[in-house]
């Protein structure tokens, strides 16, 4: 309890990574169904007491247990999800039922092995189930910042009296006596939802443990009551409800707690999300299929970065630079440890803004996060310990990133794992600055050659990226890590995960010349010479197609049947316009107007934004630039515009719903907008439009501001269709707008009701969906002509669905820039008219599974070059192609 009376501060139980409740992939925390709170990655191996208070409940299992604090508020701590499974291994509770405890006291200790093995994840929800008259104020924390032990993590504060009452429940007692059938008896997830049941129906519910002799009861109000019954498969109990839906409810209760399955389906509609466990499963799964299929002397692997390659094939494993072992005492280490740490600050500063400068967003991305974990005290803090006993500085860094890098690596959290290689990187650089060695430690390639690492740097990927190798091949790593982002925006072809099969088969005899397929995810180590010359044919047809959009990439983009479609190149800044120029853009199809506006302290005011706006119109020289205002919310937020907290934010404030709140910050972007020239070739876009009525108020305000400051040209003003609202009611939306802009992201997201942001969903979430498809079919014949329609989402550079978008009558697609070339040739070979006359066959079809399969034998993919990076694969067909070669 803090020092006010209206106050109480929950202290963090471990360090740990922040993880939003309602980001968890589990559908009861999630849902907020236990009530609200916060989740923490754990990067220690023991919980301590968040608060004073009285231990009420402990899980049979030691997974969960529930503090009270004097004031009545109760506090769940669940370590990890699906832990109940493990039947208590890997915990040791320090503490018992009716145990007094102080903050900071230890209360159970875990093996972090233990649980990663055998639970689906190591987050760590904490949760207040019991408010008794206390509100929880806003976290303080944003996702993926890290927690120090004993630091601040929530605060709540007192409401009033009236708002703590709980209403009595009348009406009559109906009672049922039925035998529990949850394998995991009655824990956290289940009482959470038959406390949801009681309030559903409006009913008092109560659990009495049979028999009755043993008098344990336990209200549905309190979930730690629920819990301390100890509850297990096979075990009586009667449920008792008061209340006019009693019965209604009594039936509810008894189909959760005696259908066996119920545990896992009972949270409604929200898909069970496949633990960890179960992956691993599927992955070796598919990893023998893969065996299956491939031929003699080949490995299989993940496809990080597409593409073809042939060459010798190159081990690449250079030393960590040379240190001292023993050190000159803290009074020389010390400084020269934090000399080192500046000295690359600086460095990774430099090369952030380099980055910037060229337009390399994903490279200066990948410095700046260097930069902050470089800045992290708690290595810091390890690797001056180590300089205490007597460590060199370069060796006390090397020992606390040692450990860092292993414990990342077995945390069980695959994110924190792929970031070991960022975890290397810095322990070399900082490692080179304290080495008395001062020669170059990469060692040279010869030019062409496929590379094979362990695992590689982002610093390591850039310095081997200038020596143009062919390709690169890692045992590890994986496709969202930074060094797979990189090879991708440099177009070098990269298998990752292939195992540790590739290193051994790598030091076995010479091997002069192996094909490296990052088409289809194959390494073969010792190929024929057939299938070298067949290689070989791939390639020089692979670089022929790209030669030739690159030099037609300033033509326009005309169909077989003579539809001119416009393609345009998505930008974050005018950087990436002269880029996008350079690229042969038709224009530019979406400005994200929001990167102006993060990373800074407080919003860019008039003059800046428009400064950045005329710079990317001046870059496209006339064209059209669509400029989409500031759309924040859901999974971007500003530090300085912090927004209330909702369950579900991606449903809330967003978009442009914002200006009913801050109509200030339209006010000052509309001002800078109608500050550029030429006003006829701006275009400014409204995000997440649901209704004519939006536009028309924004279409108002800047018909007053055009009048206001004596403009005689107005920029033309359109609609992002991204709710499913939108696209039924494109007709009155198009009587508005000068255009509508697709954005197929959000569209599939709300139409599917599938987070875009859950890896779980990511395979699901699909375009290609027929709801979603007919949606895009209802907008375009809502807009009737009237107003162009355009699609700006990640859809219009997939190679099965853009095709299927001009079919649909979609007149722009806007792309990454460097992607315009290759959107351009392929629809040069697309007859729209022949896949237009398989629409209703394609929307027929029952899933997106169906409509690309059926579409990849339509356009005959396996023999056309890439699109963009995919997965998808294709089966030969006799089906007469609709794209030409």
């Amino acid at each position: 309890m803090s020092d006010a009376s209206q106050t109480l501060t929950l202290l963090a139980p471990v360090e740990g990574v922040v993880i939003p409740l309602n980001e968890v992939p589990d559908p009861v925390f999630a849902g907020l169904a236990l009530g609200e709170g916060i989740a923490l990655d754990p990067l220690g191996e023991c919980l301590h007491a968040p608060c004073d208070g009285e231990v009420v409940q402990c899980a049979r299992t030691r997974h969960a247990l529930t503090l009270r604090t004097d004031a009545g508020l109760e506090l769940l701590i669940h370590l990890g999800l699906d832990t109940v499974e493990l039947q208590g291994r890997g915990i040791e509770l320090l503490v018992t039922v009716g145990d007094q405890v102080r903050a900071g006291e230890p209360l159970c200790r875990f093996d972090a092995d233990v649980l990663a093995l055998g639970a689906s994840a190591l987050i760590t929800p904490i949760v207040v189930t019991e408010t008794a008259g206390w509100r929880l104020l806003p976290l303080r924390y944003a996702k993926g910042e890290r927690v120090a032990l004993g630091e601040t993590l929530m605060v709540l504060t007192r409401t009033s009296a009236e708002q703590g009452e709980a209403a009595t429940t009348k009406g009559p007692l109906v009672e049922r006596c039925i035998t529990l059938a949850l394998a995991a008896g009655l824990h956290a997830r289940p009482a959470a939802r038959l406390r949801a049941i009681a309030r559903e129906h409006d009913v008092n519910l109560e659990v009495h443990r049979e028999p009755a002799a043993e008098g344990a009861s336990a209200n549905a109000e309190s979930l730690s009551a629920l819990m301390n019954l100890g509850l297990v498969a096979g075990s009586p109990l009667r449920l008792i409800a008061q209340g006019a839906r009693g019965e209604v409810a009594l039936d509810a209760a008894e189909a959760l707690l005696t259908t066996p399955e119920a545990e896992e389906h009972a949270a409604g509609t929200t898909p069970a999300v496949p633990t960890q466990a179960l992956e691993k499963e599927l992955e070796k799964e598919l990893e023998k299929e893969l065996e299956k299929e491939l031929g003699a002397g080949e490995l299989a692997g993940l496809i990080a970065s597409q593409g073809l390659a042939t060459g010798p094939l190159i081990v690449y494993r250079p030393p960590l630079p040379s240190v001292p072992y023993d050190g000159e005492g803290e009074s020389v280490e010390s400084p020269r440890l934090k000399q080192a740490l500046n000295r690359i600050g600086e460095d990774l500063a430099k090369a952030e803004a380099q980055a910037t400068r060229q337009g390399q967003v994903a490279e200066a991305e990948i410095f700046a996060a260097h930069g902050a974990w470089l800045e992290d005290p708690n290595l810091e803090a390890a690797a001056e310990a180590r300089i205490g006993d007597g460590r060199s500085a370069g060796q006390a860094w090397r020992e606390a990133l040692d450990v860092e890098a292993e414990r990342l690596a077995a945390s069980g959290n695959d994110l924190m794992a792929a970031r070991v290689a960022d975890l290397r990187d810095l322990q070399r650089r900082v490692m080179a600055a304290l080495s008395n060695d001062h020669q170059e430690a990469s060692p040279e390639l010869p030019e062409g050659a496929v590379l094979v690492a362990e695992d590689l740097t982002p610093s390591e990927l850039v310095a081997v990226a200038d020596q143009h190798p062919a390709g690169l091949c890692l045992a590890g790593g994986g496709t969202t890590s930074h060094v797979a982002i990189l090879a991708r925006a440099r177009s070098i072809p990269c298998l990752v995960a292939i195992g540790q099969g590739l290193l051994e088969a790598a030091h076995e005899a010479s091997l002069e010349s192996v094909i490296l397929d990052a088409e289809n995810g194959c390494l073969a180590l010792k190929p024929t010479p057939i299938q070298l010359a067949e290689m070989a044919d791939r390639i020089e047809v692979r670089r022929q197609q790209a030669e030739t959009a690159r030099a037609a990439a300033h033509e326009p983009a005309i169909t077989l049947d003579g539809r001119t479609v416009e393609v345009r190149a998505n930008i974050g800044g005018a950087e990436e316009a002269r880029l996008a120029a350079e690229s042969g853009a038709d224009g530019v199809g979406l400005l994200r107007s929001e990167f102006l506006f993060l990373e800074r302290d407080s919003a860019p005011d008039e003059e800046f934004q428009r400064k950045e706006y005329q710079a990317a119109l001046t870059a496209l020289n006339g064209k059209p630039v669509i400029i989409r205002t500031l759309d924040i919310g859901a999974d971007k937020q500003l530090p300085y515009l912090r927004l209330p907290t909702v369950p579900n934010p991606a449903l809330g404030v967003r978009g442009v719903r914002l200006w009913q709140s801050q109509p200030k910050l339209l006010e000052t972007q509309l001002r800078a907008l109608l500050g550029v020239t030429p006003l006829k070739a701006l275009n400014i876009m409204l995000p997440m439009v649901s209704e004519a009525s939006e536009l028309h108020e924004v279409r108002q305000r800047l018909e007053s501001l055009a009048v206001e400051l004596g403009l005689s040209e107005r920029p033309r003003l359109g609609a992002m269709i991204e709710v499913p609202s939108a696209a039924l009611c494109a007709a009155s939306l198009a009587d508005e707008a000068d255009f509508l802009s697709i954005g197929t992201n959000d569209l599939t997201q709300y139409t599917l009701a599938m987070d875009r942001e859950d890896p779980a969903l990511a395979s699901r979430a699909d375009v290609l969906h027929p709801a979603v498809l007919r949606l895009i079919q209802a907008t375009v014949a809502g807009a009737g002509g009237r107003c162009s329609v355009g699609v700006c989402g990640s859809a219009a550079s997939d190679e099965l669905a853009a095709p299927l978008l001009v079919a649909l009558g979609v007149d722009e697609l806007s792309v990454e820039p460097a992607q315009i070339p290759a959107v351009k040739a392929t629809l040069r070979r697309l007859d729209t008219a022949v896949l237009a006359a398989k629409l209703p066959e394609l929307l027929a079809l029952h899933d997106a599974v169906a409509v690309r399969r059926r579409l990849g034998e339509l356009l005959a993919l396996n023999d056309a070059a890439p699109l963009a990076t995919s997965s998808t694969t294709t089966t030969p067909t006799t089906t007469t192609p609709l794209t030409r070669c």
